[in-house]
């Protein structure tokens, strides 16, 4: 057997059994993208990290919106939307424009998802990034229609990583 053979063979055996531990035996099947989505969004965890920390956001510019989105109608929530107004329309990773917490059991604001957040005009058709296409919709503290493209990057989504509504957010 050739070296490269049992090289392969080697790095085959230690993968398999870390791929099959972050998988739950129970778990649904989840309609996420492509498997290097994760390492795409490796800037967003960097910018985003210090925010698991309310107040860390919004010393930074993330003002929290008067109204928060809880319940889409049995679909889940998307918590309480903090937005940064100087972030609406970037498209780079390390720059979402909007963080959404949710409170935790302790009482605490917890991160949950990042939000990337496009004013949509007339004409104007919806972006993507990180092979997703941003859904229409409206942004509590944004006036206007807009495109968004959430990432549940600090909470499991059962929906999966980038739908818009998650079935285990609330907001008490």
């Amino acid at each position: 057997m050739s070296l490269r053979s049992r090289t392969a063979g080697a790095a085959l055996a230690l993968a398999v059994p870390f791929a099959l531990a972050a998988v739950p035996a129970d778990a649904a099947p989840v309609p996420d993208p492509d498997p290097f989505a994760w390492t795409d969004l490796t800037p967003t965890y960097t910018a985003t990290a210090d925010y698991q920390y309310e107040p860390f956001a919004v010393t930074d510019g993330y003002a929290r919106a008067a109204a928060d989105a809880c319940d889409k109608d049995g679909q889940g929530g998307a918590g309480y939307h903090y937005v940064k107004a100087s972030a609406v329309g970037s498209l780079d990773p390390a720059e979402p424009a909007g963080l959404l917490y949710e409170t935790d059991a302790d009482g605490n604001r917890a991160l949950a998802a990042v939000e990337w957040i496009v004013r949509a005009g007339s004409g104007t058709t919806a972006p993507a990034l990180f092979g997703q296409q941003f859904q229409p919709t409206t942004v509590p503290g944004v006036t206007g229609p807009v495109y968004t493209l959430r990432a549940w990057i600090w909470k499991d989504n059962p929906s999966g990583l980038f739908a818009p509504w998650n079935p285990t957010v609330t907001c008490p």
